[in-house]
């Protein structure tokens, strides 16, 4: 039995009928982090009746490149991972998001939002009642422009103001009522989508988010079994939330530690680590990669027992 084989082994049994999916964004070439999601994902599915679903995550047009979606595909097939086709493209997957909104606007969840990052940062530091605590994303948003009159929502619309489409959380807790949601490792979860505040589910340059889409998207795939780094785990709270407010399926949750360098920091495109297609040319071989992935996690106390 391999290390990955081993790994998948020792968590818990998933449903023989188990869609898995990875979900990268075109935004630079893949890295060991990506390597671990993806094959963890891919063993999960890779079962009778298993399937494993790619999906291009690419909304945010101003930093995606054709080359690195191409990549992409190169690097999990040096892997060994096959998808099932066709890859979906949030790119083209504008009417579905569009629709969501629509649907939640008629519910009377979503309100205009102008306020900038400063402003966020001004409200929190000079207001003793506002929230103070941080989420992955940055401060949690006070509601600022929650009860700003319909009549100035309108005039600032229409004077083309820059705004975001906030989810009115507290509002729509008290239409969804309790919620809870299932983590492989850790068990049944209280849903707490208070724990991000009011989340911006779209913006005047980009259609949606991350938040909306990653939720429309997983129902439209079929996703069972959601793996995806620890530091999401907390976004899962809102992505229940939606999913009862839209009507759409409830998926099992799976959050694995994050890969981390030596030093112990956190693999990110953004420090530009060794990627995969740098370890391919270097002739690092697919097993291998494998190997180091297990080597990180073993540096984290955090480490999914067996792995």
């Amino acid at each position: 039995m391999s290390m990955l084989e081993a790994a998948v082994t020792e968590t818990s049994e998933p449903s023989p009928e188990i869609v898995t999916r990875f979900a990268p964004s075109p935004s630079g070439h893949l890295h060991l982090g990506h390597a671990y999601s993806a094959l963890f994902a891919w063993r999960l599915a890779n079962r009778p009746g298993g399937n494993f679903v790619l999906r291009i995550e690419d909304i945010d047009g101003g930093r995606n490149k054709a080359e690195f979606e191409d990549a992409i595909y190169e690097d999990l097939a040096w892997l060994g991972i096959s998808w099932a086709e066709p890859v979906m493209r949030q790119s083209e997957r504008g009417a579905a998001y569009q629709a969501a909104l629509d649907q939640l606007s008629d519910m009377g969840l979503l309100y205009p939002c102008f306020c900038t990052r400063k402003d966020i940062l001004a409200e929190i530091n000079g207001s003793a009642g506002a929230p103070h605590s941080h989420s992955a994303y940055g401060p949690i948003y006070p509601g600022i422009c929650r009860g700003v009159a319909d009549s100035e929502r309108t005039s600032r619309i229409d004077a083309g103001t820059p705004y975001a489409l906030r989810l009115d959380v507290t509002k729509a807790l008290e239409i969804a009522g309790d919620l809870t949601w299932h983590e492989r490792t850790q068990g049944e979860q209280q849903v707490l989508a208070a724990l991000l505040g009011d989340v911006v589910l779209a913006r005047k340059d980009i259609a949606t988010s991350y938040h909306l889409a990653v939720t429309i998207d997983d129902a439209a795939q079929g996703v069972t079994l959601v793996t995806r780094g620890v530091d999401l785990f907390d976004s899962t709270h809102v992505h229940r939330l939606l999913q009862d407010l839209l009507g759409l399926d409830t998926p099992e949750w799976h959050h694995t530690p994050l890969l981390t360098d030596p030093s112990g920091k956190r693999l990110a495109k953004r420090d530009n680590p060794l990627t995969l297609r740098e370890m391919r040319a270097n002739g690092v071989s697919g097993d291998a990669i494998w190997a180091q992935a297990i080597q990180s996690l073993a540096r984290q106390a955090t480490a999914v027992e067996g792995i």
